[in-house]
C-alpha cells in the first residue's frame, strides 16, 4: 500500500473513480447527441429550383437564410451550404411552407423527399424573412401566416388576415372544431389515439390546422397566383407532448408519429397544387430545443431607430450589404451620362449646316437671297 498526502491510495480507489466518471461522459455525449438530432427535410419544390441530394449538414441557425435564398430573396451573410444551388434567378417560388416538428428527429414521409441533417440544432425564427417580403411587397399585401396552434401564437400580414379568417387559433376554437362532421377524425386512424384525452387532443388539433389552411386557401385561388411570394410558417409540438407523456417506445407516440407524417405529405401535395408546382414545402423534425421557440410581438409599423454608439475616434458609420448595389448603380449612371453629354457636345460644335435640315440651311445668305 502506497501512501500519497495525509490519505491511503489503493489500486481500487483509482478504479472507482473513472468508473464513476465513465457514466457522466456517457450522460454528456448522450445529451450532446440529442439536442444535435434533427432533420431538415423538403417534401416540395419547384423544378427550377434545385436542392442537391448528398450529406450536405446544414446548421440550424442558418436555416431562415436558406428560405430567403431560395426565395430570391438577399441575406447579410454569405451562405456556403452545397445543398442548396442557384436555380433560375428569373423565377422564384410563390411560396414557402416550413413546418417545424419537436419530439422527434425524423419522420417517416414518403421518400421522395430530400433531408439533409441538421447540425448545432438551436431555436431559429423567419421573422427577418417576414420583415424582408413586408419590406418589399408592402402594396401587392402578400400572405404571411406564423402559426403555433397549441401556444395560441398567431401572426398574420396582408391579405391573410382576410383569407384566415375563420381558421382556428385558440385552444378552445380548435376543440370546438374537433367535433364538427368534417374534422380531422373523420379522415385519419386514430389507432390508440383517444379524442377526449387532453394531449391526444392537441396534438389532434394541430393536424386539424393542416387539413384548415389549405381548405381556406381554395377559396382565395387567385392569390396563389399572383407574383407576390407567401410564406408559412407553422411550429408544432404535439408530438413531443405525447412522447414526454407516454414514452418513445409506447403505440400512442408511433401512431401520432404515423397520422403526422400523413397528414405532412397531404398538406405538402396540396399546398403545392394550390401554387401550381411553385411552392417550396419543407419540414424541420427535431427531437428538442435547449430553448423553446420564442419570438417577439411586433407591429408591422413599428420603425427601429439604432442609436449610434458613443464614437471618441470619429470613426464613419458602418455600410449595410447594400452599400455595393447602390455605389455601383450611382457610380455607372454618372459615367454613361459624362459620355452622353461629351458626344452631343462634340456633334454639335462640329456640326455643317449643308448637310442638316432646312432649319439650319436657312441661316446661308445666299439661300435667302433665291
Amino acid at each position: 500500500m502506497r501512501m500519497c498526502g495525509s490519505g491511503l491510495w489503493s489500486p481500487g480507489s483509482r478504479a472507482s473513480s473513472v468508473t464513476m466518471a465513465r457514466p457522466a461522459a456517457v450522460t454528456l455525449l448522450a445529451a450532446l447527441i440529442a439536442v444535435a438530432a434533427a432533420d431538415f427535410s423538403v417534401l416540395k419544390s419547384p423544378q427550377n429550383q434545385v436542392f442537391r441530394a448528398g450529406n450536405y449538414k446544414l446548421s440550424g441557425e442558418r436555416i431562415p437564410d436558406v428560405i430567403s435564398l431560395s426565395m430570391g430573396l438577399s441575406v447579410e451573410e454569405d451562405l456556403s451550404w452545397e445543398g442548396l444551388g442557384v436555380g433560375n434567378i428569373f423565377q422564384r417560388p410563390r411560396a414557402t411552407v416550413l413546418v417545424t416538428v419537436t419530439g422527434v428527429d425524423k419522420l417517416p414521409l414518403s421518400g421522395n423527399e430530400i433531408s439533409y441533417p441538421i447540425e448545432n440544432a438551436v431555436p431559429y425564427s423567419v421573422d427577418g424573412v417576414v420583415n424582408s417580403i413586408h419590406s418589399l411587397f408592402s402594396e401587392e399585401m402578400p400572405l404571411v401566416l406564423q402559426l403555433a396552434p397549441i401556444e395560441e401564437r398567431v401572426y398574420m400580414v396582408g391579405k391573410a388576415n382576410m383569407v384566415f379568417e375563420d381558421l382556428p387559433v385558440t385552444l378552445r376554437q380548435l376543440r370546438s372544431r374537433l367535433e364538427q362532421e368534417n374534422s380531422i377524425l373523420a379522415t385519419v386512424s386514430l389507432g390508440s389515439l383517444y379524442k377526449n384525452d387532453e394531449i391526444d387532443r392537441l396534438f389532434l388539433s394541430e393536424m386539424q390546422s393542416l387539413q384548415d389552411i389549405p381548405s381556406l386557401l381554395s377559396r382565395h385561388k387567385h392569390l396563389a397566383k399572383d407574383n407576390v411570394p407567401d410564406i408559412y410558417a407553422l411550429e408544432f409540438t404535439g408530438l413531443e407532448e405525447i412522447k414526454k407523456r407516454y414514452g418513445e417506445d409506447s403505440v400512442k407516440f408511433k401512431d401520432a408519429t404515423r397520422i403526422l407524417s400523413e397528414c405532412l405529405q397531404k398538406f405538402a401535395d396540396e399546398m403545392y397544387s394550390m401554387y401550381g408546382g411553385n411552392a417550396i414545402v419543407e419540414v424541420v423534425a427535431v427531437e428538442t430545443f435547449e430553448t423553446p421557440l420564442t419570438r417577439k410581438s411586433r407591429s408591422i409599423l413599428e420603425t427601429q431607430t439604432a442609436t449610434a454608439p458613443a464614437n471618441p475616434y470619429n470613426l464613419a458609420y458602418d455600410y449595410n450589404f447594400d452599400y455595393a448595389v447602390v455605389f455601383n448603380i450611382i457610380l455607372w449612371i454618372m459615367i454613361g451620362l459624362a459620355l452622353a453629354v461629351i458626344a452631343i457636345s462634340y456633334n454639335l460644335w462640329n456640326m455643317d449646316p449643308g448637310y442638316d435640315s432646312i432649319i439650319y440651311r436657312m441661316t446661308n445668305q445666299k439661300i435667302r437671297m433665291d
